[in-house]
């Protein structure tokens, strides 16, 4: 008897590491951990792979979907609204964001929708339309919703904000690889790619990895200035202008 108790109280014990065991778990990685922008940078396309290990080595007969989210670091923004007053267009409305991600890709080998359900891409926030922007007070719920759509448009059109439902494709059930463009506008910063196993509208399993993105040589040293001496850098913007207009002006007179 004393032994059978043993027993059992040991299988108790190990009940919560068997389970955690039969968790699939998710092996990701990047092709450029670093991206480095410089004079001639015009993009770069960035490869997402990795694999999938199931408890026991084999891979379900019913296939798994992977999403993978490409997030920048957030910062804060203002959104104006034009409207043509009187035959001119002038910015009548503005609403701000305290935290938008400055970039945010998404990536799935199934559209989002039929993946997971609401609650689910609300939480993870995967898709467009799921982005924590965090608006500013003072604004009701519509004018809220209508900047908030205002800014995801506006950030699509600059390719900062992308989302391709099928954006990944997954070999055998065990490899999976995905593309995610990078613009040439991109901005610098600390970026997390984030891979998400998705079954039956569940996220069984998550990973990250790290990406640096930076300005390096003479790009790198403007960036620094415009922000450390800001009237310094404004003063001579406006002198290398007003200095490259004079020269312009005095060659087509010789002409």
């Amino acid at each position: 008897m004393r032994a059978a108790a043993a027993r059992a109280l040991l299988l108790l014990a190990l009940a919560p590491l068997t389970v955690g065991a039969a968790k699939p778990r998710l092996v990701p990685d990047v092709s450029q951990s670093r991206i480095e922008i410089r004079y001639s940078f015009t993009g770069v396309e960035l490869l997402l792979f990795g694999a999938i290990l199931y408890p026991g080595g084999r891979a379900p007969a019913e296939q798994a979907d992977i999403a993978v989210v490409v997030k920048g670091p957030v910062q804060p923004l203002v959104v104006r609204e034009k409207q043509k007053v009187a035959g001119i267009w002038m910015n009548v409305e503005s609403a701000r964001f305290r935290s938008a991600p400055s970039f945010y890709a998404v990536a799935s080998s199934r559209p989002l929708p039929k993946l997971v359900d609401d609650r689910a891409a609300a939480i993870y926030e995967l898709g467009l339309r799921n982005l924590q922007l965090s608006p500013g007070p003072g604004s009701s719920p519509e004018v809220q919703r209508r900047f908030e759509s205002g800014l995801v448009e506006l950030m699509q059109r600059r390719g900062l904000y992308v989302e391709d439902p099928k954006g990944v494709e997954i070999t055998e059930g065990v490899l999976y690889r995905a593309h995610i463009a990078i613009p040439a506008r991109v901005p610098v910063g600390n970026y997390t790619a984030e891979t998400f196993l998705i079954k039956d509208g569940r996220v069984l399993a998550g990973a990250t990895r790290d990406i640096r993105i930076e300005k390096l040589g003479f790009e790198r040293v403007v960036a620094q200035a415009a922000r450390s001496w800001s009237l310094a850098y404004g003063i001579v913007a406006v002198g290398l202008s007003l200095l490259l207009g004079w020269g312009a002006s005095v060659m087509f007179r010789r002409r």
